[in-house]
């Protein structure tokens, strides 16, 4: 990288780096002399006359106190979804509030490393639909199955939800502890696109079910912003097809009869393994594979609540049924990133070029700094299997 202003012009860069000299009070003569420039190089840079290299940037920028990304940045991005969601709730419940400046700060540090970076994100949303009078949850079947269509998924399980939305869709979407009993939001922004929070607090199989909920409030009523409590029933039209929409895009209707099918045998019963092994083939919650039994009559109605009252479905029973592949899933757990994969890694790429230092990445994630040089040693480790570069 010879010069890093392409991100924005010369001239423009020039004009930021006279106002920081300016600010900090240094002549021309002594900046230059601070950072092993002559004058007159530093006057054409200021003049845009001449790009400026990348070691010199990051000169000036420590003289000046300021950063890199700073300099850089594009014209900032104003995002505030703090409002939306009290203005949603009503009132001013602090868990909402925290977790909507959670979501909030996230999408800032996405799009300031995006900005450092030079980078624009390309989403690639679906049509959105709408909801219509009538059967609220054949729509959302309708409207799963045509969007795993649009993905080319059929019927397959979907092992990875987390990365499919936000790599292939291009949602904004982040994992974090939340407070009270949130299990997750989802926003909308002209400026930055759709955005998504999900609780790292719940199981694997939960946070899944969480964001193939949201992803209905994405498909259907995109504009409005929404908080998924964890309530026992949904109860406007709007949830109950984000409900349903959840459990149908995970686990297909055809899917599960024929996984019904083959798992029960001709039984008279569910039992606790069908349940096991089913909601482990669909990635989902032992409730929701019921209650999606239920859907489709393959369960009578009220089949959960006799679990519920019968000692339930344990995780120890889960771990006899599955054996090994529960202790995969665990260890996969442990292994959950304090950030997202995408952010992840646009903050390492700006560590390594030099244009964020380590606090200032830390500060923006709101990580420590043994967390960001943990990123920084995984992918470095990733990178050692990799080819040459392009």
């Amino acid at each position: 990288m010879n010069s890093p202003s392409s991100k924005i012009s010369d001239a423009d860069l020039g004009e930021r780096l006279r106002l920081a000299r300016e600010t900090g009070k240094f002549t021309q003569a002594a900046a230059a002399s601070a950072v092993g420039v002559a004058r007159t190089t530093l006057l054409a840079i200021e003049q845009g006359q001449r790009a400026i290299k990348l070691k010199e940037l990051q000169n000036l920028a420590k003289l000046y106190g300021t950063s890199v990304n700073t300099l850089l940045r594009q014209e900032a991005v104003h995002v505030d979804l703090v409002p939306r969601f009290r203005k949603l709730t009503g009132d001013d419940d602090p868990s909402v509030e925290a977790a909507a400046r959670t979501l909030n700060d996230f999408v800032r540090a996405e799009v300031e490393l995006e900005n450092v970076l030079g980078l624009k994100r390309l989403p690639n949303y679906p049509p959105e639909k709408q909801i219509l009078p009538g059967n609220v949850r054949a729509q959302a079947e309708q409207d799963a199955q045509e969007l795993r269509h649009w993905l080319g998924l059929g019927l397959s399980p979907i092992q990875d939800v987390l990365s499919l939305i936000e790599l292939q869709l291009g949602i904004r979407t982040y994992v974090h502890p939340l407070g009270g009993k949130i299990s997750g939001l989802f926003a909308f922004d002209d400026t930055v696109g759709a955005c998504m929070l999900i609780n790292a607090s719940h199981r694997r199989d939960r946070r899944a079910q969480s964001i193939a909920h949201e992803l209905g409030h994405f498909t259907a009523t995109r504009r409005r912003p929404e908080v998924l409590h964890d309530s026992p029933l949904p109860n406007s039209r709007d949830e109950r097809y984000a409900d349903s929409f959840g459990r149908s895009f995970m686990a297909p209707a055809r899917a599960v009869m024929q996984k019904f099918q083959e798992v029960t045998a001709g039984a008279p019963n569910v039992s606790r393994r069908h349940v096991i092994i089913l909601a482990h083939y669909f990635g989902i919650s032992r409730e929701a594979l019921v209650r999606r039994l239920e859907e489709l009559e393959l369960a009578k109605q009220g089949t959960w609540d006799w679990f519920l009252d019968n000692d339930g479905i344990s995780d120890e029973q889960a771990r006899q049924v599955l054996g090994d592949r529960v202790a995969a899933l665990d260890q996969e757990e442990l292994g959950t990133g304090p950030v997202s994969l995408r952010l992840g890694s646009l903050a390492v790429e700006a560590l390594d070029r030099g244009l964020m230092s380590e606090g200032q990445i830390a500060r923006l994630l709101q990580l420590d700094r043994i967390a960001v040089r943990q990123l920084q040693e995984q992918a470095a480790g990733d990178d050692a299997s990799y080819g040459p570069p392009l």
